[in-house]
Parts: structure tokens; C-alpha cells; sequence
């Protein structure tokens, strides 16, 4: 009898962790399919501003136009994982954003084209407040940041992918063949997550909630936590960094240092592929740290200080550096973007506990990707006002340093926030 409950308890186990694996991997193709779609505008972007004669500073409305839903849209996002079954909520924004992509090449206007980019950034609004609700229900928390780490992967090579063959491709045949393509392409993705998204109430490796997250917080209780207030100041600062090599970096490559289409595309790739790299390794190494007694607090804290102190250090550098060491900053820049990317948001679910991290994310998201409104316009108006990219740089590395500041003295203790027992 104990030998066929140990036998039926090792199955149940197994089962959890082969079906956990499948839906990592899913999440970490959706999230590649995601960054792919969110970042072939950057990389059309000198094309497009020769075709429409657009000046750089509506470039830069145009780039930032994904951002004015992407970021109004997560209190909405977060809220709906919450109430809703999440497999759902992201089966529905997924969609969305690919038919939004494949809609991308058949139009003209720059009126046409902000319209589209409006619509895939509520899309996206989906996606990473439904990625930190399922991550915490499959993998337990001394295993996240490897398993975030997927995410950061996918986050990364998306880009690298978007560059290395769009770059390519867009040279070639023009930038409205792969808009479509792609959008088309990832709509395939729909069919093995109908067939393996996660169960409601499935089995995992996660630990069972303790009733006290059970019940979570309400609104007013969640907006008076000091704690998500600080973490966004974090994630704002983590993404206006993010989202500058997303938008601008292909356009500074070829205007202002002169490279060709795919040599921007090999250059700027490098830096997603060595975030891509760095991301499950220090995942990896942050997770044995705390298996090994070292607390949460000054690990993942820890990986996050040096994360923005190092990028924006080698950002700033990047922009005074002759052109022949570009690609070797933008190696370590990389290297400095994946150290923080498998760590940032185990925080966020370790803080806000499974029932209350979609709304959680949701503000987290909504404060922090006002970067992506905030950079791509600011970024125009410096270019088209000073003729050169020097002063989006020192911003640029100056928010990053801010952001490193922001984790040593305002986050405190990552430690479960301790909500009261009502909504």
C-alpha cells in the first residue's frame, strides 16, 4: 500500500514536472514571438522614415505609439488574469498582436501606422502579467529564476532574431513582406497552447498558497504598498534601457555611425544573444545561492544593483567609443542586461504572493512602460533638436544609474508582503 501511494506520488510528480517544462517553453516561444513583433518597427524604422519622409521626431511618435496601450493597458491586463482563467486572457491578447503585426504591412500612412501600433500594444499589455501568474503556479520560488529566466531568453532572442533576419530580409524584399509574414508565422503558436495550456487548478511543483495570499488584496490596499511603488520606479528604469536598444540603437547604428543595414543588424543582435546567454546562467547561479542559505533580499537585490549600474555604465561608454569597439560594449552591455533579467520579476511574485501578482504586474507595468512613451519621443526631440545622439545617451545611462539606486534603498526586504485577509 505505501509502495503504490510512493509509486503514485513519483508519477504525479514526473507528470508536473514534464507538463511545467512544456508550458515554460511555450511561454518562452510566445515571448520571442512577442519581442520579434514589438521590435520590427525599430529595425524598418530608417526604411519607413525614407519611404513616408517623416522627420526623426515623428519617428519618435510613431515608435512610442505602442506604448500609450501597452502601458494604459496593464492595470486592465493584470486585473483580467486575476479574475479570469489566464490561459484565456493570453490566448485572446496573443492573437490580437499577431493579426495586428500581419495588418502592419499593408499600410502607408503614418496616421495608419500609429493606429495599428496602438492596437498590437494592447495586445501585448497581456503578456508578462500572465506569464508572472503562471510561472509562480508551476515552479516554486528557490526555482524561478531559472525558470523566469525562459522568459528572458525568449525576450532577448526575439530582438536578435528580429535583427539578424529582419535586417536581412527587410534589405532585401522590403519591410512589408516580413511584417506579414511574421505576424501570420506566429498565429501558429495558438494551436500546441490550446492543446497544453496549463490547467486552472493543475498540479505543480509550486507550493500550495498559504490562506493568507489565498484572499489576496484589494485595490486601495495594493496602491498603498510602498513596496510596488518602488519595484515600478525599478522596472521603469530597467525598460527605458530596454526599450532605447528596441527602438532607437538600429536607427543610431546606420544614421549616425554609419554602418550598413546588416551590420546594424549583426551589432545590435549581438547584445540580445549575450542577454540571452547570461540570463538562464545567472538564473541559475542566483537560485543555487539561495538553496545554499544565502537570504532573497541580497541575491536577488543584489543581481538587479548590478544589472543597471553596469548597463548604464556601458551604455554611456558606448556612445563615446570609437566605432571599432562597438561591438564588444555592446557584448557586455548585453552581459549586464541578462544578470537582472532572470531575477526581476521572482521579486515581483515573491512580493505580491500568486493571487495578487496579475494586478500587481498590471500597475508595476503601467508605471514602468511609461519609459516606452516617455524615451522614443524624448529620444526624437534630442536627436532632431542637437543633430546627434550624445544627450540620449547620458539620459539614458543617468535613469539606468537612478534605477540601481532605487533597488539598494527604496525596494527593502523582498519578503511576502502581508495582506490583510480581505478584498
Amino acid at each position: 500500500m505505501n509502495q503504490s501511494k510512493t509509486t503514485t506520488s513519483a508519477l504525479t510528480v514526473k507528470e508536473a514536472r514534464s507538463g511545467a517544462s512544456i508550458v515554460l517553453g511555450l511561454l518562452a516561444v510566445s515571448v520571442f514571438l512577442n519581442f520579434v513583433d514589438r521590435s520590427n518597427l525599430s529595425i524598418a524604422a530608417p526604411m519607413l522614415k525614407d519611404e513616408l519622409g517623416i522627420t526623426p521626431e515623428q519617428l519618435g511618435w510613431l515608435l512610442s505609439a505602442f506604448f500609450w496601450t501597452y502601458a494604459g493597458m496593464q492595470l486592465v491586463a493584470g486585473w483580467l488574469v486575476d479574475r479570469f482563467d489566464v490561459k484565456y486572457v493570453f490566448a485572446a491578447g496573443f492573437a490580437l498582436w499577431s493579426a495586428a503585426t500581419a495588418a502592419t504591412g499593408s499600410l502607408h500612412g503614418l496616421a495608419a501606422l500609429i493606429a495599428v501600433r496602438v492596437v498590437l500594444g494592447a495586445g501585448e499589455s497581456v503578456a508578462f502579467p500572465a506569464y508572472s501568474k503562471v510561472v509562480p503556479r508551476l515552479y516554486p520560488e528557490e526555482r524561478r529564476a531559472f525558470a523566469n529566466a525562459w522568459i528572458g531568453i525568449g525576450q532577448s532572442l526575439g530582438p536578435a532574431f528580429g535583427l539578424l533576419f529582419g535586417g536581412v530580409l527587410m534589405a532585401r524584399f522590403g519591410w512589408r513582406p516580413f511584417f506579414f509574414a511574421t505576424g501570420v508565422a506566429s498565429l501558429f503558436w495558438l494551436l500546441p497552447w490550446m492543446r497544453w495550456m496549463p490547467q486552472a487548478e493543475a498540479t505543480t511543483l509550486a507550493s500550495v498558497p498559504t490562506q493568507l495570499n489565498a484572499i489576496g488584496p484589494g485595490w486601495r490596499e495594493l496602491l498603498t504598498c510602498w513596496q510596488l511603488w518602488a519595484v515600478s520606479i525599478c522596472l521603469f528604469c530597467t525598460n527605458y534601457g530596454l526599450y532605447f536598444m528596441l527602438t532607437w540603437m538600429p536607427y543610431y547604428l546606420i544614421k549616425e555611425r554609419g554602418f550598413t543595414t546588416i551590420e546594424m543588424a549583426q551589432i545590435a543582435a549581438a547584445y540580445f544573444v549575450a542577454a540571452a546567454v547570461a540570463a538562464p546562467v545567472c538564473g541559475r547561479i542566483s537560485d543555487r545561492m539561495i538553496r545554499a542559505g544565502r537570504t532573497p533580499t541580497s541575491v536577488r537585490k543584489g543581481f538587479m544593483i548590478a544589472s543597471l549600474a553596469g548597463g548604464g555604465t556601458l551604455m554611456l561608454a558606448l556612445v563615446l567609443m570609437p566605432r571599432a569597439w562597438l561591438l564588444s560594449v555592446m557584448l557586455l552591455a548585453g552581459v549586464a542586461f541578462g544578470l537582472g533579467s532572470a531575477n526581476l520579476w521572482v521579486i515581483s511574485q515573491r512580493l505580491a504572493g500568486r493571487d495578487a501578482i496579475g494586478r500587481w504586474c498590471g500597475v508595476q507595468l503601467f508605471l514602468a512602460n511609461l519609459s516606452g512613451v516617455l524615451g522614443s519621443a524624448l529620444t526624437g526631440y534630442l536627436v532632431q533638436s542637437t543633430g546627434h545622439f550624445f544627450w540620449p545617451f547620458a539620459v539614458l545611462a543617468a535613469v539606468m544609474w537612478i534605477g540601481g539606486l532605487s533597488w539598494m534603498f527604496l525596494v527593502g526586504p523582498v519578503e511576502p508582503v502581508r495582506w490583510k485577509l480581505s478584498r
